[in-house]
This record gives C-alpha cells, structure tokens and sequence, in this order.
C-alpha cells in the first residue's frame, strides 16, 4: 500500500510540476497569427448605414508573429461571443511580421494595404464587451481576448493592445 502511495504521489508531483512550467494562457500562443489589437468602439457616432456610417472605423488587427513563416489567412476564423462570425475566404499572405485590418462595410480588399473588409456594415464588436475568438482553417483556436471597456481600455478611446 505504501508503495503505490509513493507511486501515485510521485506522479501527481510530476503532474504539477508539468502544469507550473505551463503559461496559463499557452493555448494562446500556439499560433504564428495573434490579434493584435481591437477598436472595438469606432469613433464618433455609431451607424452602422452603408454609405454614411462609420463601420469600417472599427476593426480587428491580425499579426504574424512568426519570425520565418508565412501564413494564408484563408479559413481562418473571426467570432465574437454571440457567435457574429467572419471567414476569410480569399488568400491574403502575411509574411513575418505583418499584419491585417478586417474592417466593418465594404471595400477592396488590398494586400498592399493591409485590409480585408467584411463586406457587412453592421458592427461586430460591442462597446461595452464582449469576446474575441480567432480560429486555425482547422477549428481549432489560434487566439482569444475578452474586454469590458471599464477594464481593458483605460484611456477610453475604444481601442486595446494584446500583442506588441
């Protein structure tokens, strides 16, 4: 009996040691692609109207934070918490380094611009919270960000930072 309790207690203590040296939030960093920032709250008056509104002034920045690998963005996958949902359908490259505005309304998407739209002028992102799901081609998450505006954006100017 000793001897299994010693056995079993030694594999718990390996267990937690295993779980210590994980990040806590290590599942977020399993992607070259992480959400960079949010302007979740568009400046001036919210609406959402085609052609007066102010839809494309809010945005999701996507970066590719690899050092060496270039990334399609085709299949990836942009949700919020009620389940609005974006997919990238068409290639758009990022090589090391760069990164993306998906942008509310209509436009041209641009490679060298940097900018996707979704091609739909009703916001996505609430201005009180809500949160940020980012998803691989494959379902599986690549990064995620929740924020209250009295709690992640402390200069109220309806924009936050997760990545550098």
């Amino acid at each position: 009996m000793r001897a299994r309790l010693f056995v079993a207690t030694a594999a718990a203590a390996g267990t937690l040691a295993a779980l210590a040296a994980t990040p806590a939030q290590a599942a977020e960093y399993t992607s070259a692609l992480k959400i960079k920032g949010v302007q979740y709250d568009a400046p001036g008056s919210d609406s959402n109207n085609c052609a007066t509104g102010n839809s494309k002034a809010e945005y999701l920045e996507i970066k590719n934070y690899s050092p060496s690998k270039t990334v399609n963005l085709k299949g990836y996958v942009v949700e919020d918490a009620v389940g609005n949902r974006f997919t990238f359908k068409a290639n758009h490259y990022l090589q090391p380094g760069d990164q993306v505005k998906l942008r509310g309304g209509h436009g041209n998407d641009s490679d060298a611009k940097n900018v996707v739209y979704r091609d739909n002028c009703n916001f996505i992102w609430n201005n009180d919270k809500d949160t940020i799901y980012f998803y691989k081609p494959t379902g599986a998450g690549a990064d995620s960000h929740a924020y209250t505006k009295r709690g992640s954006d402390p200069d109220g100017n309806g924009y936050i930072k997760y990545h550098g």
